[in-house]
């Protein structure tokens, strides 16, 4: 396995995602007593509970590192090398960080605390899965998931997410169940806003120059087109249609393309839920 300079571009990605997110657990998390997605929440919440109820002590950091390490056994096989050892390093990153850091209280309201907690764990998750890595635990899971269906599978963790706080109300009070998860709502939006690659776009371009369009595009993204032969009603002029389906990080790439080989022509871009059939997703590295 060989590391090049875009390589270790992403291992400092992860170190400053790794850094954002142990700042905004000891900030936010950490001071206003909530339960964040994932690995973290359960992590937190197995914690207290052995500690309410059995008097056991183990920290934070040692079971969000153990989850984290078992699952990483489980996807292995499944998803690409380089991306699992960026979670690896991501994860271990954030267990240090989050045991060591000492951080002040910036404010005990708590809706502000959901908020903007919520919004700062987003954005470095985000980070994260932008630098070809997750924040390990239910976002490597996702990423499975999603590989396999190519469709979205935030959602479904979310659900996970929302199981964990009803045991936390139930043992610990459901005003921070409910805090908690405002602040998971908050981040999972902006983690769905960042991360790109699982959401898909429909592109239609209406061109006079079908081989040229067709070429550019194809010479910077592997995804089918189809061509249909079209009338202008205004003009009764043939032109002709392209139609693709392309991942949304790809859009921009796609139309400049476009406007490179054909600057007249037309281009509407439509949202895809879901596509049935064969379609090229580039595999993690």
């Amino acid at each position: 396995m060989k590391f090049n300079r875009k390589d270790w571009l992403y291992i400092a990605g992860v170190t400053v995602s790794a850094v954002i997110y142990s700042i905004g657990m000891n900030i936010f998390v950490k001071s206003g007593n909530l339960f964040p997605g994932g690995y973290a929440g359960i992590s937190r919440l197995l914690s207290l509970l052995l500690d309410k109820y059995l008097h056991v002590s183990i920290s934070f950091s040692v079971i969000y590192f153990t989850l984290n390490i078992l699952t990483t056994l489980l996807v292995w096989k499944n998803i690409g090398h380089k991306f699992v050892l960026y979670s690896v390093l991501w994860y271990t990153e954030t267990s240090l960080l989050t045991q060591i850091l000492v951080l002040p209280e910036i404010t005990n309201d708590p809706l502000l605390i959901s908020v903007f907690g919520g919004v700062v764990n987003g954005i470095a998750v985000g980070i994260a899965l932008r630098c070809n890595a997750s924040s390990g635990g239910t976002d490597l899971i996702a990423v499975d998931l999603s590989a396999r269906y190519n469709m979205p599978t935030w959602n479904y963790v979310f659900g996970l997410n929302a199981a964990v706080l009803t045991v936390a109300g139930l043992n610990f009070g459901w005003e921070r169940a409910l805090y908690s998860m405002i602040f998971q709502y908050v981040s999972k939006e902006v983690v769905n806003t960042l991360h790109q690659r699982y959401k898909l776009k429909s592109i239609h371009i209406v061109t006079d120059y079908p081989e040229e369009v067709s070429k550019a595009v194809f010479a910077i993204c592997r995804h089918g087109i189809t061509r249909v032969t079209c009338t202008g009603e205004y003009s009764h002029q043939q032109h002709y249609m392209l139609m693709a389906t392309v991942n949304a990080y790809q859009k921009t790439d796609v139309i400049n393309a476009v406007r490179s080989a054909d600057p007249a022509a037309f281009i509407s871009v439509m949202s895809v839920e879901k596509i049935v059939g064969s379609f090229y997703q580039a595999p993690l590295e």
